[in-house]
């Protein structure tokens, strides 16, 4: 087989190849969610991963570079949480580009994408490592308990009231819809596909980090409810009736936070 067979086989593979790169990410990410997560005091972990496993039992003096390890940990978090709902946006635009590299157009690699959608949601954990750092600083413990009743019900209604509004609607719109995201932002080039993917994580950031301040309510390192916000979320951009499941968890969300607030919910 010569070179340019090699490389054309190689080419038509490319759905396979970019749906293997997700997958791996995100087993990658959950891995080392999971291990922060599931073993005491973080042993037998190594780097990163052992002082977020620490963080759960021994409240540590925050540092740069105990906010350091706070921001990989939150990163990495989102990483696993949002890629697996925004893998038919990737796999759009790789096939899309395919098709504009056959036309004789310059290639992008799909990662220039991706790279622009997780951008953003580095962004926003540099946010999410400043609330948990006041959090702390406050007297609360959101690695393993979350926060206060009160604060827990606000949080709750906050995010119930906001899964119902315009902009929340509008942001999942586009998270459910890859073709009309495509067709509305398409820019050519390694800097039109950065700026494309930092466009679509914009649009799901605007969908979706009221859902992740929840992570505040139930425990950042809560296995059980990392795993089911992560659920939620993807069943909310991918099921046929998602939009309808945002307004049903805006009024259960509503509710659960206002019994929490008036102390009829534990």
């Amino acid at each position: 087989m010569t070179t340019s067979t090699l490389i054309e086989a190689v080419l038509r593979r490319d759905r396979a190849i970019v749906l293997a790169g997700l997958a791996a990410v995100t087993l990658l990410a959950w891995a080392y969610t999971l291990a922060g997560v599931g073993m005491e005091h973080g042993a037998g972990m190594g780097g990163l991963a052992e002082g977020a496993g620490r963080a759960m039992l021994e409240p540590m003096p925050w540092t740069l570079g105990y906010a350091a390890v706070m921001l990989a940990m939150w990163w990495v978090m989102m990483i696993a949480m949002m890629v697996p709902g925004a893998a038919p946006m990737v796999l759009l635009f790789a096939a899309v580009n395919r098709k504009q590299r056959e036309a004789g157009n310059p290639y992008v690699p799909t990662g220039v994408f991706l790279s622009g959608y997780l951008a953003i949601w580095g962004a926003f954990s540099v946010l999410a490592t400043a609330a948990q750092w006041g959090l702390e600083a406050a007297g609360f413990a959101p690695m393993m308990t979350g926060t206060s009743a009160t604060l827990g019900g606000a949080i709750l209604i906050a995010a119930g009231l906001y899964q119902v509004t315009p902009v929340k609607q509008a942001c999942l719109r586009h998270c459910r819809g890859p073709i009309m995201f495509l067709t509305q932002h398409w820019r050519p080039g390694w800097a039109g596909a950065w700026r494309m993917g930092l466009a679509h994580g914009a649009y799901c950031l605007g969908c979706c980090w009221i859902l992740m301040a929840l992570l505040f309510v139930g425990g950042i390192m809560n296995v059980l409810w990392i795993a089911g916000l992560a659920l939620y979320v993807l069943f909310e951009k991918l099921v046929p009736a998602g939009h309808w499941l945002a307004y049903a968890s805006g009024a259960a969300l509503t509710f659960w936070g206002v019994a929490m607030v008036l102390g009829a919910w534990p």
